[in-house]
C-alpha cells in the first residue's frame, strides 16, 4: 500500500525487515523507521488537500504497524534473553546486530534484573552448591525448526533442506527469485541474514 503527498510516493513494504513469525530476532525495522521519516511531506502541501488526510492515515497506520513490532520484538527479547545476548557477544567484528542500542539495553538490564531477583528471591535460601544458576541453560532456546513463510528476492541454488540419513538421501531445492515457500527456518537462516530471502 502506498499514498502519495506533495508528488512524492510512501512505500510501506517492510521488505527484509520483518521477523515473519520466526522466534529468533532478525532485523531491526529500518523501513517502517524511513517511512515515518516522510512525515516532512505534509508540511510542503496545501491546508485541505485530500491528499493530507489519505497521508496521515497512511502514517497513523505505519505507526501502529511499527509499535505492534516493537512489542514482538520485546516479547522475544524477554522470552530468549541469554540467548539473545549471547548471541550479540559472539557476533563477528564488522557484522551488523540484531538489536538497535536501546534494544541492547533493555536486554542487558532484562538480565540483570532477573538474576537479582533469582538471587534474592530463591538462590540465597539454598544450600551454597546450589546458589549458582546459569540462565543460558535454564532458559529456553529459539525454537530455529519452526516452519516460516518466505519470498525470494534473488536466486539461490542447491539449499540444503533435509540432511543425509540412513532412510533417505540429501534433500536439496533451488529457490527462483520471487518464489514463496514454507520451509524450515534453520535451514534459511543464513540467508535471511545476507538478505537474499524475506520473512512474510
Amino acid at each position: 500500500m502506498a499514498a502519495a503527498a506533495g508528488g512524492e510516493e510512501m512505500r510501506t513494504e517492510t521488505e527484509p525487515d520483518s521477523d515473519g513469525g520466526s522466534e529468533e530476532l532478525v532485523l531491526t525495522p529500518a523501513q517502517l523507521i524511513r517511512s515515518l521519516e516522510q512525515e516532512a511531506n505534509l508540511k510542503r502541501t496545501k491546508k485541505g488537500d485530500l491528499k493530507v488526510s489519505i497521508h496521515h492515515m497512511e502514517i497513523e497506520r505505519i505507526r501502529y504497524v511499527l509499535s505492534s513490532y516493537l512489542r514482538c520484538r520485546l516479547v522475544k527479547i524477554e522470552k530468549f534473553f541469554p540467548h539473545v545476548l549471547e548471541k550479540e557477544k559472539s557476533r563477528a567484528e564488522g557484522e551488523p546486530s540484531i538489536l538497535s542500542p536501546e534494544e541492547f539495553a533493555f536486554a542487558k538490564e532484562y538480565m540483570a534484573n532477573t538474576e537479582t531477583y533469582l538471587r534474592n528471591v530463591a538462590l540465597k535460601h539454598m544450600p551454597p552448591n546450589l546458589q549458582k544458576v546459569s540462565l543460558l541453560k535454564s532458559v529456553p532456546k529459539p525454537n530455529l525448526d519452526s516452519f516460516v513463510f518466505l519470498r525470494v528476492l534473488e536466486r539461490q541454488e542447491n539449499i540444503l533442506v533435509e540432511p543425509e540419513t540412513d532412510e533417505q538421501r540429501e534433500y536439496t531445492i533451488d529457490l527462483e527469485e520471487g518464489s514463496q515457500h514454507l520451509i524450515r527456518y534453520k535451514t534459511i537462516a543464513p540467508l535471511v541474514a545476507s538478505g537474499a530471502v524475506q520473512l512474510i
